[in-house]
């Protein structure tokens, strides 16, 4: 290893167990999540093995120092292994009485699967004898071959196919079915061919030196923070790459040394559906990888659970009580230490429990929502600790269909509920396939043997997963939990043929491309397309909302305006509508034609006859959203789109629309040309159609006002219409329009003898009307940032183009979101900010809010609390995420 630097006096590692740790949890940022709560389970007198922790300091100096080691690493390493030696009562490297050690991975955030690990780490030909002496010959080769196996994958970069040809070949020629069956001899033998296998393949030998072979493991463990799966993963969870991880180096236990040792995980509650029930697995005579990798289904650890699965394998409970009732214990201490339910690892050595990792535990929407209440009436947190334990986002899934009661089930195979919720797509087998599929819009459902950490961007772009192995702590099933994914696995009965593209059950053949319907919640996956029905979004979701409401400053409505959104978005808690289209509401096929008459009208007059034709069937739209909404604001866009996107476009529909219209072909696409624009997003749009046709605004105006009376009048409510100008950019546009609105309504309320309430308004959706916010706020009532047209005028940047190289600019750090996803704050949030700030300077009670797909986004929604708007408005079932990102924002305020 290269010392560089020479920060001598930096503290880079750090002790645990053994009767004192250096750390405890508060270091989690320094020590990692594992490293952290490794020195606080041994200082609560928990058992963990001993060992040591690099911290992620290290980390961040490897990459900085171009993937060298800080001074003063090296010696501090030495300390700590010499510390560890005395703690174990044995000396790494030693023949008679070696020391092995796990190297893990460990970084502040949990990140499962996505990094490397290396078990029985210093075996070497001369060790593995010390250690067959005092564990046998059968028990110290099998560990020897699973150390070879695991470091030349994860260290040295070559496949774990190499190693698995060889042993499937070896068994097939010796008869055995499974790894139990072979003896001391075998594995022998299997050693020798695994390192000629190594030096054949790389063309160098396997590291016969325990200390190299440390170095090389924390730098794999290091190397694997960037690593293209961890990337991914740090992507998708939010996970700034310069966190680092920490590298943990622990004394080995083995769960592998015979039928009194087993491994397994365990969570505090159930992740699935949070109930309060203890919920595990384990395998006697394994490992740890064994039971994460799905490499054999585990058994439950409670007897309750066997019952619940149907398991014909005896729980731990029963096959070891003593060792169950100390892990339920531990596991009762730990979750009301931490206050939170846990994701703990263990493995019994010989009849004794060793702890080897406590975690946060990943859980699926509907558990975290469970926990989160349970625990807020148990007196365990409080309501606004529930509120924050719930992150926003997750409510996806919670908004997400399931498979309807009623629905005609055609089960091909049914194998563990992994993570519940439902999903239809074809099928797919390949992880690439699938994440290509998936940009082309299609939903796929991915079928594998088993998953591994390489499979994570398959996995993200399906809908469901589905595996042959692994139990319900495998890593399809945490991975499927924490994206909100549906899974089934272990469904053994599952036989893939991966070159054929096909998966048989019993006979039946289901082919690459056939759809599947996967339900999680029951563990089942069906033949075709099946009913679904929507989610119940009452109990402890109506719960925790109540809550996140009454802690939120910020209010929340939406963009809708067909009556079925609308209803949605209601139900959804939304208190108002913050942009109603006008322009999708003349798309309807009874619509169109009247709409295009107007266009092709070469005066005045024929515009207003079109208009008056108009004018019932938008008013008849309004009364609808109205009587829906009450006295709920209603903000309404007039009509923004240039006109062109009313034409027909294909030669059959100039055709149809000519005769319908009673006009010669060639005349209509004349003036379809006459109508093109070089760059329409800048063209005559928004407010500018308003100027050049004022009649069309005045009819819209109009039938907004005569709809408000109406449902005033039939229901004694008070509607409260918002009616916004849309791609203002000087006070003297909004000036012209405003006086058309109003004039409307004044003829209006002139005719139906009553007034309403009533606001006017614009789109700040310009970077010159967020720099003249002072100005227009002398005519405008109300600003609504339409952020989506903001950002494209802001960055210079076409929504609908920039996917050919947003990609490359987020990789690069040039973005660090999407800015069509998540707000750029220092460039378009700037805009916002000032001009909010400038609007009210100018008018102290200028309503604020913002409406563009940003509204729904929980980062930007943080935003738009923190600058002070009044509110967000999103899509319908985005409304929650709004509400409860509203409320995370007003509680860690400041």
């Amino acid at each position: 290893m290269a010392d560089t630097d020479t920060m001598t006096d930096v503290k880079w590692v750090y002790s645990f167990g053994g009767g004192n740790s250096d750390g405890d949890a508060s270091l989690k940022n320094l020590l990692g999540g594992k490293g952290a709560n490794l020195a606080e389970m041994a200082s609560l007198g928990l058992p963990v093995p001993p060992g040591f922790t690099l911290t992620t300091d290290v980390c961040t100096a490897y990459y900085d120092l171009g993937e060298k080691y800080p001074d003063g690493l090296a010696g501090q390493v030495d300390e700590a292994l010499a510390a560890l030696e005395a703690k174990s009562g044995k000396t790494f490297g030693d023949p008679a009485n070696p020391l092995l050690v796990s190297v893990r991975s460990g970084a502040r955030a949990s990140m499962p699967g996505m990094m490397d690990t290396v078990l029985n780490l210093g075996l070497s030909e001369v060790t593995v004898q010390g250690l067959a002496a005092k564990a046998g010959d059968r028990f110290a080769y099998d560990s020897y071959r699973r150390f070879i196996q695991m470091y030349s994958n994860v260290v040295m970069g070559l496949g774990h196919d190499t190693f698995e040809y060889i042993l499937d070949d070896y068994k097939e020629k010796h008869d055995y079915q499974l790894d139990t069956e072979m003896t001391a001899d075998d594995w022998k033998e299997i050693v020798v061919q695994y390192k000629r296998a190594v030096e054949r393949e790389l063309g160098k030998p396997f590291p016969d030196d325990p200390r190299e072979q440390l170095w090389g493991a924390i730098s794999a463990v290091f190397g694997s923070w960037m690593n293209d799966r961890a990337i991914l993963y740090r992507k998708l969870n939010d996970i700034p790459a310069e966190w680092g991880t920490a590298v943990n180096v622990q004394s080995m236990v083995f769960g592998n040394m015979g039928e009194t040792s087993a491994t397994g995980v365990a969570f505090t509650r159930d992740p699935s559906t949070g109930e309060n029930t203890f919920y595990g697995e384990f395998l006697t005579n394994a490992q740890g990888e064994d039971v994460v990798a799905g490499i054999r289904t585990p058994a439950p650890i409670s007897r309750a659970r066997a019952d619940e699965l149907g398991s014909d394998e005896a729980p731990l409970e029963e096959v070891m009580p003593a060792v169950f009732q100390e892990l339920v214990s531990v596991a009762d201490k730990l979750e009301s230490h931490y206050s939170d339910m846990q994701d703990i690892e263990f493995t019994v050595e010989d009849g004794k429990l060793y702890m080897l990792q406590t975690r946060t535990g990943k859980r699926t929407a509907a558990a975290a929502l469970k926990i989160a209440v349970d625990m807020a009436k148990e007196g365990v947190i409080s309501q606004e600790d529930a509120i924050l334990r719930l992150e926003p986002s997750q409510l996806d899934q919670l908004l997400h269909p399931t498979i309807s009661p009623d629905a005609k089930r055609d089960v091909i195979v049914t194998g563990l509920p992994a993570s519940p919720g439902a999903a239809v797509g074809q099928v797919v087998f390949d992880s690439d396939e699938a994440a290509h599929l998936a940009e082309a819009g299609r939903a796929v459902i991915l079928v594998r043997v088993e998953t591994s950490p390489e499979d994570i961007h398959g996995m993200h772009a399906a809908k469901a997963i589905v595996t042959a192995r692994g139990g319900m702590t495998s890593h399809a099933a945490v991975v499927a939990r924490g994206m909100g994914r549906p899974c089934v696995c272990g469904a053994g009965s599952l036989q893939i043929d991966y070159e054929a593209g096909t998966f048989t059950v019993a006979g039946r053949t289901i082919k690459k491309g056939e759809i599947i319907t996967v339900d999680g919640a029951e563990g089942q996956v069906l033949f075709g397309e099946v009913e679904m029905e929507q989610p119940d979004l009452s109990g402890d979701f109506g719960q925790l909302m109540a809550w996140a409401d009454k802690a939120r400053r910020l209010n929340v409505r939406t963009n809708a305006e067909t009556p079925a959104d609308v209803r949605v978005a209601k139900e959804f808690g939304a208190e108002g509508i913050g942009l109603c289209r006008t322009e999708h509401m003349f798309f309807d096929a009874d619509r169109i034609p009247v709409v295009r008459s107007m266009i092709l009208a070469g005066t005045t007059e024929g515009r207003i006859a079109a208009l008056d034709k108009l004018l019932p069937m938008q008013r008849s739209d309004f009364v609808e959203i109205f009587r829906i909404m009450g006295d709920l604001p209603c903000t309404i866009r007039l009509l923004d789109p240039p006109l062109h996107e009313f034409m027909p476009h294909s030669d059959a529909e100039m055709e149809e629309v000519a005769a319908a219209a009673g006009v010669d072909v060639k005349k209509l696409k004349a003036q379809a040309d006459a109508l093109h624009e070089s760059n329409p997003m800048l063209g005559h749009r928004g407010c500018r159609l308003g100027i050049t046709y004022p009649e069309i605004y005045e009819m819209q105006a109009r039938a907004i006002f005569e709809a408000a009376v109406t449902v005033s009048k039939e229901t004694g409510s008070k509607p409260t219409p918002e009616v916004m100008i849309p791609l203002v950019a000087t006070q003297k546009e909004l000036d012209i329009l405003k006086t058309v609105v109003d004039g409307a309504a004044q003829a209006v309320f002139a005719e139906a003898g009553m007034e309403l309430d009533y606001l006017v308004g614009t789109m700040i959706e310009l970077p010159r009307a967020a720099l003249r916010a002072g100005e227009i706020a002398n005519t405008a009532e109300f600003f609504s940032f339409g952020t989506n047209d903001l950002t494209q005028t802001t960055l210079g940047i076409s929504r609908d183009d920039a996917g050919r190289f947003l990609g490359a600019y987020e990789d690069q750090g040039i973005y660090e979101k999407d800015p069509f996803v998540t707000i750029d704050q220092d460039g378009v949030g700037e805009l916002v900010k000032l001009a909010a700030e400038r609007g009210r300077v100018t008018r102290s009670g200028i309503k604020l809010g913002i409406c563009g797909e940003h509204g729904g986004d929980p980062a930007s929604v943080i935003f738009c609390d923190r600058i002070g708007l009044d509110y967000v408005s999103c899509s319908p079932y985005r409304v929650p995420i709004a509400r409860l990102a509203a409320a995370h924002a007003a509680l860690t305020k400041g």
